[in-house]
């Protein structure tokens, strides 16, 4: 498997010494470290899994070195999974440019690359999920607590990632429903070709909206971060 594309070390020393104070900071960071480590992968539920579970160690990491005064470790884990969530939002939207590209190219729902694109969409929430909680198992006795409150919450309210996801589904389903009947079959051989590179037309997307993200600045944090992409 590929060697997560962030800098862990960095990631780590940020969350170590972070204040209150300094949570929209941390929260940017995230969303930065988890497009890096998803740069260069196909963006599939496995990549997205190790992506997430590599990130969430090096918060959870450093949340746990953090000794200032007064500290609030499940604060800076609610950063680190709302920063995870931000990242995930832009592979949805990824995903969602790249369906509908193939929904206007007339692509048909039978074929099994768009079911498994749309399948993989429904359970990125729960890949999430499951990531940060196998994440969190192995952070040990001083951050239990605070990731079980985070990990409670996430259960309760959902994430934005997941929400979208699940209307992009339904919204690209129904899309690719009326094309089938109205279809022109002229383009079904080119919809084909491209639904059997779906994942790295994803990829591509998503890596043009993180060198969008890079080159407006985005702040202290999003150097920081960046910098380990560079390695």
């Amino acid at each position: 498997m590929a060697q997560p594309m962030f800098d862990a070390d960095k990631l780590i020393e940020m969350f170590s010494t972070a204040s209150a104070r300094q949570g929209a900071q941390l929260e940017k960071a995230v969303t930065q470290a988890t497009l890096a480590a998803l740069q260069g992968r196909e963006l599939t539920l496995k990549n997205i899994r190790a992506a997430i579970k590599s990130v969430t160690e090096a918060a959870s990491a450093g949340a746990a070195r953090n000794t200032l005064p007064g500290i609030d470790a499940e604060a800076l884990l609610d950063k680190a999974v709302a920063g995870m969530d931000d990242a995930l939002l832009k592979a949805v939207e990824a995903n969602r440019v790249a369906l509908g590209t193939l929904a206007a190219q007339g692509a048909d729902l039978r074929d099994k690359h768009l079911q498994k694109a749309l399948d993989d969409l429904d359970k990125l929430e729960d890949t999430m999920f499951a990531a940060i909680k196998k994440a969190a198992e192995g952070a040990g006795a001083p951050l239990a607590g605070a990731w079980s409150s985070v990990l409670d919450k996430m259960h309760a309210g959902g994430t934005l990632s997941g929400a979208q996801a699940a209307g992009t589904v339904e919204k690209v389903a129904a899309q690719m429903q009326g094309a089938m009947r109205g279809t022109r079959q002229a383009s079904i051989k080119a919809a084909q070709a491209l639904a059997e590179s779906y994942t790295a037309m994803v990829t591509g997307v998503l890596a043009g909206m993180s060198d969008a993200i890079a080159s407006q600045g985005g702040g202290a944090a999003a150097k920081a971060a960046g910098k380990g992409t560079r390695k």
